[in-house]
């Protein structure tokens, strides 16, 4: 199966295209394309693959003008770090709509997809109706505005706008507030990544952190970045190299 893989993130493409290699061996990833402009490039030739795996914010511009340009019936899985153009990746060939940071199981469940898809994909009403089931399971914006916190034997609720960190001790989930405050939340990090909205990024399995709360951003060991609070955290709070383009991106939007 050939495939090309457009992505901005030099590090981030070659984690995908080993993930890949190690699920199906026989992939053959034909192109790693950087940019908007060289995937326009590489398609006006009439270039033919089997699927295509892209981002969505590219340096120069969003991947959609590719389909919009150019007269493309691959199939395309978008990896991306926002859910809010789920819509418009359906639109555009999409088949499938992964998530960034992605596993290697969310790269083997789009790649099932897309075999089972591959015979017949004109899309019958049955398989569009798939498509819009899976958009609505993705996470959605903020719908909530204060959690229920636990101290000692009181319950408090505490604004999502004074919370400047959750993180995780002891496999326990806590916040800690821009105030300095620490209580213990009845949620894992996966619910409040998904209810909490775009101001919070998930810096690693650990962390999620308000855009409020960053005082500085520090180019750290192995292309590692290192998060500085405005209150204080006695944990260090990297983001890892996979990462960090989504959390530069991420820091222009919020």
């Amino acid at each position: 199966m050939n495939i090309v893989i457009i992505e901005d993130e030099e590090l981030t493409a070659e984690d995908l295209a080993d993930t890949l290699k190690q699920i199906q061996p026989d992939v053959n990833v034909v192109a790693r394309i950087p940019s908007l402009k060289a995937a326009l490039e590489f398609f006006a030739k009439g270039e033919k693959v089997d699927l295509i795996f892209s981002d969505i914010q590219l340096q120069d511009g969003l991947s959609f003008e590719i389909y919009k340009q150019i007269a493309l019936t691959t199939p395309v899985i978008f990896c991306t770090a926002y859910n809010e153009y789920a819509l418009e990746a359906i639109k555009a060939n999409g088949i499938d709509y992964v998530l960034k940071p992605f596993s290697q199981k969310a790269i083997v469940e789009a790649l099932k997809k897309y075999e089972n898809l591959k015979n017949n994909f004109s899309l019958n009403l049955q398989q569009i109706d798939k498509l819009h089931l899976f958009l609505k399971q993705l996470p959605a914006h903020s719908n909530i505005t204060s959690l229920l916190v636990y101290h000692k034997d009181k319950i408090i609720p505490i604004k999502i706008t004074e919370v400047a960190i959750f993180f995780m001790k002891h496999e326990i989930t806590h916040l800690l507030t821009l105030t300095g405050k620490v209580f213990t939340v009845d949620k894992t990090m996966e619910q409040l990544e998904a209810c909490c909205g775009i101001q919070f990024f998930r810096g690693n399995r650990q962390h999620l952190i308000h855009s409020k709360a960053i005082a500085e951003t520090i180019q750290h060991l192995n292309r590692k970045l290192l998060i500085k609070l405005v209150v204080p955290f006695e944990e260090e709070i990297l983001i890892s190299k996979t990462k960090v383009q989504a959390y530069l991106d991420w820091l222009t939007r919020v």
